[in-house]
């Protein structure tokens, strides 16, 4: 059976993925307003997808026979310089955020919560590719300058 203290850290961390969400819209929005449609795209992308990781938690939450509890969303930042600046910053986010799986992970496991270790299998593994992608389209901007961003933000625009 699942603890109150396990379901609190999840519905914590439900709170931070609709927040990671939220900070990629805004990174979004910041990309669209210097003309980098493809970056644009991106980001939108990838806050829909922290908004079905929230919900893909919360879903097990509800499964386990507790309740959701939603919380306070922080504003995220607007202070971005340029959008290579955007990969940086979603890359130390994404540590952050593999830091919190991880330690999910770490209280599961104190508790003998193999059902819930289990599900946060795949979180740590989406957090590979979470930290990996933008790792790689760090590089490609770093490879190609300035004069290639109109090519890697062509690219951005076809994900889905």
């Amino acid at each position: 059976m699942i603890s109150d203290n396990m379901i609190k850290k999840l519905n914590y961390q439900i709170n931070r993925e609709i927040y990671s969400g939220y900070f990629y819209l805004g990174m979004a929005y910041y990309a669209a307003s210097i003309g980098l449609k493809g970056f644009a795209n991106w980001f939108h992308c990838q806050a829909k997808e922290e908004y079905e990781h929230a919900g893909k938690i919360a879903d097990y939450v509800t499964q386990q026979g507790a309740r959701v509890m939603l919380g306070a969303i922080e504003e995220p930042p607007q202070d971005f310089s340029s959008g290579p600046g955007l990969f940086q910053r979603t890359l130390e986010h994404e540590e952050k955020v593999t830091g919190l799986i991880n330690g999910l992970v770490v209280v599961a496991k104190s508790e003998g919560d193999k059902d819930t270790e289990q599900f946060l299998q795949w979180f740590v593994k989406e957090q590979i590719e979470e930290e990996a992608t933008p790792t790689r389209i760090l590089g490609k901007i770093k490879t190609l300058g300035a004069e290639g961003l109109s090519k890697i933000d062509a690219q951005l625009s076809a994900r889905k």
